[in-house]
């Protein structure tokens, strides 16, 4: 029978590929990663990213006529936030997997199978100390300010900023608890002076929140308990910088969010 769950068809070729134990653990972190892009949520990071359970997506999502493109788009969103080469490793994981249920009758057709990896770019110059100042004094919400301080001031992945929970902040000691196999998270004065108004009534929850109260079925660790937002994605967040910033872009297009973190030295 044809699994009903994206999840568990994922298991059954896990099972049956002829893959080493740690590639195994590999590709089942991969796919687990797709189960999240396909639903439009930001994948969870770390340490968290090993533990977390997939969201529920049924494999027929994979076999309608808006597959190639949901799937196109998910890749797209996933190269901008990791880089050409996780996304590529991703998407070669989710091809095979593809290939193995289209082989059981289980999908019609590939729906990844026009998609091909993307060339290694160039990584994109950090914005210059003037361009960031010009960010950070634009008039925008709470939420973003907050955001854009963070990926500023912290050295933090973007995906792990979006990740942090209000129940894992030290405002006082500038810092977020970190869970096990993660760095300590920091930052500085600009952060410090607006995460506490971002949070204020808050004692739990995810940090940064959609304008939209969450769907159905989405998991408890991803949505206020007080207003049933849910948590902001990264393709959201990164359009959303990417069209604020679009005024001080000298050719008007913005700029994308990974250049404002600071350049390590």
């Amino acid at each position: 029978m044809t699994p009903v769950e994206f999840a568990v068809a994922a298991e059954h070729y896990l099972a049956e590929a002829r893959l080493s134990e740690g590639s195994r653990r590999v590709y089942r972190i991969a796919l687990h990663t797709w189960a999240w892009l396909l639903v439009g949520r930001t994948p969870p990071v770390g340490a968290e990213r090993r533990r977390a359970a997939p969201p529920v997506l049924p494999l027929a999502l994979l076999d309608g006529p808006d597959a190639p493109r949901r799937v196109a788009e998910a890749f797209a969103a996933r190269a901008e936030a990791v880089g050409a080469r996780t996304a590529n490793r991703e998407l070669s994981a989710l091809r095979a997997a593809a290939r193995w249920w289209c082989a059981r009758g289980w999908l019609a057709a590939d729906p990844a199978e026009g998609l091909r990896p993307l060339p290694a770019a160039a990584p994109e110059p950090a914005l210059t100390d003037a361009q960031v100042r010009a960010v950070l004094a634009l008039r925008a919400p709470l939420r973003e300010k907050v955001l854009w301080h963070l990926v500023r001031e912290s050295g933090a992945p973007i995906e792990r900023l979006l990740a942090l929970d209000v129940d894992r902040l030290d405002p006082a000691d500038r810092q977020a608890r970190p869970v096990a196999g993660e760095r300590p998270l920091r930052w500085r004065g600009g952060a410090a002076r607006l995460l506490p108004l971002l949070i204020a009534g808050r004692s739990a929850g995810p940090l940064f929140l959609t304008d939209r109260r969450a769907p159905a079925g989405t998991p408890e660790r991803d949505r206020c308990p007080l207003t049933g937002r849910a948590r902001l994605s990264y393709r959201r967040a990164a359009e959303l910088f990417t069209a604020a910033t679009a005024p001080l872009d000298p050719v008007g297009r913005g700029w994308t969010l990974h250049r404002l973190a600071e350049p390590r030295r």
